[in-house]
């Protein structure tokens, strides 16, 4: 009971697919029911995890909203969202609360929207700052929107607002990476992500990796990359705190991916949403249809669960250690 409990909503929607993403995501129409109707669905599962945690001690710590692209909701649903879990679960007075965002999908009045709204951290997705690397990703957004982005949240009241950054996409060069590390600190983040590249199968650059017609990353440049990442963002003052995290201290850390690292607990809401709690696991159903209709017929959309052993578990306790 003294773990850590957060819960993560997912919003699976996207206004289009990145060749790169492998992640439970679809393509916008928000589900049948629209915006409105997939806050109403999670709010159903929410209902369902206060019953099930009836009688823990606990507040819940953290709330992430993650997806997909959360803020194609719009800021008013993600509020009600917001709303409708303070409604039924007791959140910690200082709960850190994150919505994630893409650089088009928000401007300040909609940031401003969900700060007034009880929303305490935004982490924007900015990939690149070469104009060329984000065609390669398949990013919708231009270069420099990002920044914006950032700094309009900083406007509109978030002290907490994150970056997340990809490297090592094919004909980027180095000093694509340096200036696109340059311009992400010049929009005054407190948090910085930055991820190698990973070709999945399944994805459109997987398959054109496959096809030869992209490279896949070379191993001896990302590495490269990492500690150039490492040695420009400690030099701005941002401390590296997780294998590709950093952030400005010990209050700009992202709480809630510290409690996945950490050994917490968590209640996961949405298509495909995994939790954790009491020693057992358990995962949802991944279409959002038939998440959706299970909830609609008062059902658990709960696809399978799973209790790790004891080897199980000390592996885990290594592999996010070393994290």
């Amino acid at each position: 009971m003294a773990r850590p409990l957060g819960l993560y909503l997912h919003v699976p929607y996207c206004a289009s697919i990145c060749g790169y993403c492998d992640f439970n995501t679809y393509v916008a129409a928000l589900g049948d029911a629209g915006p409105r109707g997939h806050v109403d669905s999670l709010l159903a599962e929410i209902d369902l995890a206060a019953r099930s945690l009836d009688g823990d001690p606990r507040e819940v710590s953290t709330v992430f909203v993650g997806g997909g692209t959360p803020t194609l909701l719009g800021s008013a649903e993600l509020v009600r969202l917001l709303r409708g879990v303070r409604e039924r679960l007791p959140l910690a007075v200082e709960a850190e609360i994150t919505t994630e965002a893409n650089p088009e999908g928000v401007d300040e009045a909609s940031l401003a929207e969900l700060r007034a709204g009880g929303y305490t951290r935004v982490s924007i997705g900015m990939q690149s700052a070469a104009p060329h690397v984000l065609a390669s990703l398949e990013r919708r957004h231009t270069a420099g929107a990002a920044e914006r982005a950032a700094r309009a949240a900083r406007s509109a009241g978030f002290d907490h607002v994150s970056l997340d950054l990809i490297y090592g996409t094919p004909g980027e060069s180095a000093g694509d990476w340096s200036r696109t590390l340059d311009a992400a600190l010049s929009a005054g983040p407190d948090h910085i992500s930055a991820y190698a590249l990973i070709v999945e199968p399944g994805t459109r650059l997987g398959a054109a990796v496959a096809a030869g017609r992209a490279d896949a990353p070379d191993p001896d440049v990302l590495a490269g990359r990492y500690e150039a990442t490492d040695a420009a963002l400690s030099a701005a003052g941002l401390e590296w705190y997780e294998i590709s995290n950093w952030a400005a201290g010990r209050d700009s850390r992202s709480r809630h991916n510290d409690g996945y690292w950490s050994g917490g607990e968590w209640w996961g809401a949405g298509p495909g949403a995994h939790s954790t709690l009491g020693g057992v696991r358990w995962w949802n159903e991944r279409s959002p249809r038939a998440w959706a209709q299970a909830l609609g017929e008062g059902r658990s959309p709960e696809a399978g669960r799973e209790i790790p052993d004891e080897d199980a578990r000390r592996l885990e306790r290594v592999m996010l250690g070393i994290r």
